[in-house]
């Protein structure tokens, strides 16, 4: 994880893939591991991401108009567009593809299994939520 200017989240990277991904900032508590394990997924998967760490998040949840049934543990901002809790990054890389008119994606709540959220062979069926700056939620993806 890097800890770069606030700015960084508005830039392009080019990998060394010679592909390009984009950079996302990631508001997390200090104190949570699993957000960092996120990160790393995400990392992973060709994301360049930039850590801030807030020990209060409901003013950040709010700044980027995330709804408290919508709510995570974290939020990312990539391209403009807001992803809420443990993602996986082929739902956020489809969704990048696609640029739908939403503001983003959410997995509300920290299920089992998800990106992040890997303890033992315990795995929570989840829907990942696309959601609109006005409210209205819809099933982008489920994963079982």
């Amino acid at each position: 994880m890097k800890m770069l200017p606030k700015f960084a989240a508005l830039s392009i990277a080019l990998l060394s893939t010679g592909t390009l991904a984009a950079t996302g900032v990631t508001y997390k508590s200090p104190y949570c591991g699993c957000c960092e394990e996120w990160v790393e997924h995400m990392e992973e998967n060709g994301f360049d991401m930039v850590v801030e760490d807030h020990v209060n998040m409901n003013p950040i949840k709010q700044k980027f108009g995330v709804k408290p049934q919508l709510a995570s543990c974290h939020t990312t901002v990539i391209d403009g567009y807001v992803f809420e809790g443990h993602i996986p990054a082929s739902d956020v890389k489809k969704f990048l593809a696609e640029k739908p008119k939403l503001a983003g994606l959410a997995v509300p709540g920290m299920p089992m299994g998800s990106p992040g959220m890997e303890y033992g062979d315990q795995k929570d069926a989840y829907d990942v939520v696309g959601f609109s700056h006005v409210g209205m939620t819809m099933i982008y993806n489920s994963h079982n």
